[in-house]
């Protein structure tokens, strides 16, 4: 009963300041941090504390721990004895209960401190097991220096866990704890096997059937000096510092990565010459988003270079490697289908014309090509037809949070990099393509709960995305790599940034997703720098360097996606008049189900010199012939740089029909947009149409003035005025089409 009032108003509080300890998914530690008062203090658990360490340290401190309440009154009337006999303090009467509560709250030693020791042993065995009383004792006792507890102790001076300790080894360390600046690993390692062979004579004396294992750990050699604490994975380390708890456990293949450090630290070496200075590397389990590789510099320890930065968080433009998402989003509102043909000319959005990489137009093209060939023009028009609001809210989902809070300030050169994003949003991104377009936050704890998830795009849109980024027929496949027979099975997407400041290549399979960041922290662009010859190798050797790369299967085709016939030349559904057709994938009630109208019947002379409408069309006298019909914009392009296409003759020259609507597209300025012209810039804005064939001079009007004349799809410059400017076209046939902009005239 007094006991009981005593611990009510005498509460035992354990607070215990450990070292955080950084674990690798098989519990290996990986990274040490000191405490709060520079000590190496790391917690072990109950796991670590195998039989021979019980053993050992039970053996040389208190044999009959697991016999007695905290307290042995026998060894209390011993050890009273003797120094009553001897007239000093000889010997001591602590249980390693009694120990426990000295390491826990250290007093100067006096009587009455040893009463209070003798109670808080008491309510330590009444709220504690016997093991977590032990487990308490070898996290506290001292080793000498600023080290503390077994594990620590293993660490520095046998560098292996304390759960792997031998018999030998455990012996030797039970013996530093009493002597712990006098009997110090490495410097007094003659004098511990020493001692440690008496304490090991006893235990076989005790034991006669171990006589053999007794034997052994003598004859075993101790090996301990002062080693560095562990450094390794230190980007997440450092990551991970915030735990409330002292034992972070991570999902990190600790093979996986030291493999992945030496490739990547090797491989950026062989680029330093070039001024390439830096990379990361993030790899992702698909099934269970557990991030096993996480690479954050080629160097850490290369303070030169910015080896400290993470470049797994660092916020860097991402190039072409948004163009994925795009498309599939196009797929999903049933805009476009793999086989769907984007015309890739010259194109105004507001003041904004993207260009390609290579500063090239290659007309219609497909989306596969697009996409496998990196084109930018189409991806902008793609992301254009898209909208902004269902990308942002996609993004969103996947955790793209700096681009989400700044979305009100995005244009469509997003889908060129044009706002920035991290490595980890990347990968994160593209590893809900191989499942099935469902994103998963990732995870860099083991047993950190429910994954939050969304899905960013259906199964047959994913699927078709694999599909195309899996060709191998693409400019983005290295040069080194086009014949070699390593050649990993995967998807992947390159990207290189404005000024070549960053170089991605992100790939996946059915078991992994990689991504890679190659560049430098101070943003320095280097001419050398692209996705495709300069991050795509590095990403082939951390592919093929990863454990069971024998992908059985591939991605499957999923149920609702479905294939049909659609025109070469539009990749709609084919007409009677679409002789060249391709099989596409589509999904079905989503796809666009619109005819092609490419090809289409014209009534011609019958010497072929010139076409008829359906008002000069004769009874008799002319003849039908199929002729594709194209964009105002895709003429202009072949006009331009003399592309030879198939067209249908000119218009009746005496016909007197006049068409006052759809004759005419004013290509440039941009309908209804306002441009923002700074004061110091002489540039002009262009006035730029398209016409029907037999036209053959435009005639320009702005605010209802006569401007200046021009061929079709041929620029003439203006300097506008500030405000409204109406502009109107007329052809030389009277056909006209108008349109209005707004100018502001601005000083930056």
């Amino acid at each position: 009963m007094v006991l009981i009032i005593l611990n009510f108003i005498f509460p035992l509080k354990i607070e215990s300041d450990y070292s955080v300890i950084v674990l690798d998914r098989d519990g290996e530690t990986v990274h040490a941090f000191l405490n709060t008062q520079d000590k190496w203090r790391m917690y072990s658990e109950l796991s670590e504390i195998t039989p021979s360490l019980k053993k050992a340290f039970i053996e040389k401190e208190d044999r009959y721990f697991y016999y007695h309440p905290g307290i042995n009154p026998v060894s209390i009337i011993r050890a009273a004895f003797n120094n009553v006999i001897s007239g000093k303090v000889t010997s001591g009467a602590s249980t390693i209960t009694m120990q426990v509560a000295r390491l826990l709250e250290p007093k100067e030693r006096s009587y009455i401190n040893k009463f209070k020791e003798l109670f808080r042993a008491l309510q330590l065995e009444i709220r504690y097991s016997k093991d977590e009383i032990l487990q308490l004792y070898l996290n506290l006792i001292p080793f000498g220096g600023n080290i503390e507890g077994i594990k620590a102790a293993s660490l520095l001076y046998l560098g292996k866990e304390p759960s792997v300790l031998s018999l030998s080894e455990s012996v030797a360390f039970s013996l530093i704890p009493n002597r712990p600046n006098e009997l110090i690993p490495g410097r007094h390692n003659a004098e511990i096997i020493e001692r440690r062979n008496e304490v090991l004579d006893r235990i076989g004396d005790r034991n006669p059937l171990i006589s053999e294992e007794i034997k052994a750990a003598k004859d075993e050699p101790f090996k301990a000096y002062r080693r560095d604490a562990p450094k390794r994975v230190p980007h997440l380390a450092y990551r991970m510092t915030d735990s409330s708890s002292p034992i972070v456990r991570t999902t990190i293949d600790l093979k996986a990565q030291l493999d992945t450090e030496k490739i990547v630290s090797q491989y950026i070496n062989g680029l330093y010459h070039k001024n390439i200075k830096n990379a990361a590397c993030l790899v992702v389990d698909n099934e269970t988003g557990e991030v096993l590789v996480y690479v954050g510099s080629a160097d850490f320890r290369n303070t030169e270079d910015g080896g400290q930065v993470d470049g797994v968080q660092a916020i860097r433009s991402p190039g072409s490697t948004l163009k994925p998402l795009i498309y599939g989003l196009a797929f999903d509102q049933g805009i476009l289908t793999p086989k769907s043909i984007v015309n890739d000319v010259r194109v105004n959005y507001s003041g904004y014309e993207p260009e390609n990489y290579n500063d090239n137009f290659n007309g219609p093209v497909s989306v596969e090509f697009a996409l496998a060939n990196s084109l930018n023009i189409p991806a902008v028009k793609t992301l254009s037809a898209v909208k902004m609001k269902p990308f942002i809210e996609a993004v969103r989902k996947a955790g793209f949070h700096q681009m989400v809070s700044s979305s009100d300030k995005l244009g469509l050169s997003v889908a060129l990099g044009g706002y920035g994003v991290t490595l980890e949003q990347m990968v994160g991104l593209y590893a809900s393509f191989p499942n099935q377009g469902i994103y998963k936050d990732l995870v860099f704890q083991k047993n950190s709960g429910l994954r939050d998830s969304a899905v960013i795009l259906s199964k047959g849109s994913a699927f078709m995305i694999s599909e195309i980024l899996t060709k191998l027929n693409r400019p983005d496949l290295p040069q080194e790599w086009v014949n070699a027979v390593n050649l990993p099975k995967i998807a992947w997407k390159t990207g290189t940034s404005y000024g070549r400041r960053d170089a991605w290549s992100i790939g996946y399979n059915t078991k992994y997703t990689v991504g890679v960041w190659i560049g430098n922290f101070s943003a320095q662009g280097v001419p050398y720098l692209s996705g495709a010859e300069i991050a795509t190798p590095l990403l082939f050797r951390i592919f093929n360097a990863l454990p069971n790369q024998k992908v059985k299967t591939w991605f499957q085709e999923p149920e609702e996606l479905s294939s049909r016939f659609v025109c070469k030349y539009s990749g709609k559904v084919p007409s009677k008049n679409c002789t060249e057709q391709l099989m596409d994938h589509y999904i079905p009630d989503v796809s666009n189900y619109k005819v092609c109208q490419h090809i289409q019947e014209f009534q011609i002379s019958a010497d072929s010199s010139f076409s008829y409408c359906t008002t000069c069309q004769p009874r008799e006298g002319y003849i039908t012939r199929l002729y594709p019909v194209h964009e105002p914009s895709l003429i202009a392009y072949y006009e331009e740089f003399d592309v030879d296409y198939h067209k249908a003759p000119p218009h009746n020259p005496n016909c007197e029909r006049l068409f006052y609507e759809g004759h005419i597209e004013i290509l440039s300025p941009i309908a209804k947009s306002e441009y923002l012209i700074d004061r110091r810039d002489s540039t002009d804005l262009s006035l730029v149409a398209s016409a029907a064939g037999d036209v053959k001079t435009l005639y320009w009007y702005v605010n209802e003035e006569y401007y200046g004349s021009s061929k079709p799809n041929e620029s003439l410059f203006f300097n506008p005025s500030s405000g409204k400017n109406q502009i109107t076209c007329i052809d030389d046939l009277g056909r006209k089409a108008s349109t209005s902009i707004q100018v502001k005239y601005i000083r930056y």
